[in-house]
């Protein structure tokens, strides 16, 4: 069965994710995702979205290694006291490719030994996603149509039956945020790294987006959890409530 969750910018900020995080909690979300970027500390505000809620689970999708090493998570954890068994805490390589894989090898053991929280990895590319098989917890995936989302699953299952995949599906409640899920979308591809992503699969990003439940639905049993990237018109939190449907059958 396929958990929903959904996955926010950390540059939404802990106030506001924190009066989001229970109205998601009660609508019946997994998890909250929260996206790291350059100037955002997502366990700050992964944080801020724990204490005001009991069950919801949070995650950080991802933060780049090559900017913040393990020490300094292991540090972030141990000052904001996340209850564990509520976290994920996801990596990604960033930016610089050299070393990467032996980079997140490293810094997941590092990690294994300071928090008991669960770890998931960044896996766009195959080295990456076996990596995770055999390291991780989960692996994050992203920008999949269902057929290739189904496809990575499998394989993902094949190397640890106990793995779990998540998918990062950028998805629009509104009309009004269309424009901006394109431009995202376009945005992605001009990154190279993203565009051999596209090519490998032969796929269009736009090919990958979900704007209403008919789009939601076929994901449902490619993966283990669906994470409905929010894209909205204007970042307020009203806006993320209109997601609420599409976390039911």
């Amino acid at each position: 069965m396929t958990r929903i969750s959904l996955g926010i910018a950390g540059s939404l900020g802990t106030e506001k994710a924190a009066a989001l995080a229970p109205r998601l909690e009660n609508a019946g979300f997994h998890a909250l995702w929260i996206n790291e970027t350059e100037g955002v500390n997502a366990l700050e505000v992964a944080a801020a979205a724990a204490r005001e809620t009991d069950r919801l689970v949070v995650a950080t999708g991802v933060i780049a290694v090559d900017r913040r090493p393990a020490s300094e998570l292991l540090d972030d954890l141990a000052r904001l006291e996340i209850p564990e068994e509520r976290l994920v805490v996801g990596v990604g390589s960033g930016q610089n490719r050299v070393g990467a894989l032996a980079r997140i090898e490293q810094t997941l053991a590092d990690l294994r030994e300071g928090t008991t929280a669960r770890l998931a990895v960044g896996a766009l590319g195959p080295k990456m996603r076996r990596l995770a098989a055999e390291h991780a917890d989960a692996a994050v995936l992203s920008w999949l149509t269902p057929d290739a989302a189904r496809m990575q699953t499998a394989e993902l299952h094949e190397r640890n039956p106990r793995g779990s995949a998540v998918l990062y599906a950028r998805t629009s409640a509104d009309p009004a945020a269309r424009s901006r899920l394109e431009e995202e979308a376009a945005a992605y591809a001009g990154f190279p790294a993203y565009a051999s992503h596209f090519a490998r699969l032969g796929i269009d990003p736009l090919d990958t987006v979900i704007s209403s439940r008919d789009d939601r639905d076929p994901y449902r049993g490619a993966v283990d959890e669906l994470v409905l990237r929010a894209v909205t018109p204007g970042d307020k939190v009203g806006e993320y409530l209109d997601f609420r449907p599409l976390a039911h059958s």
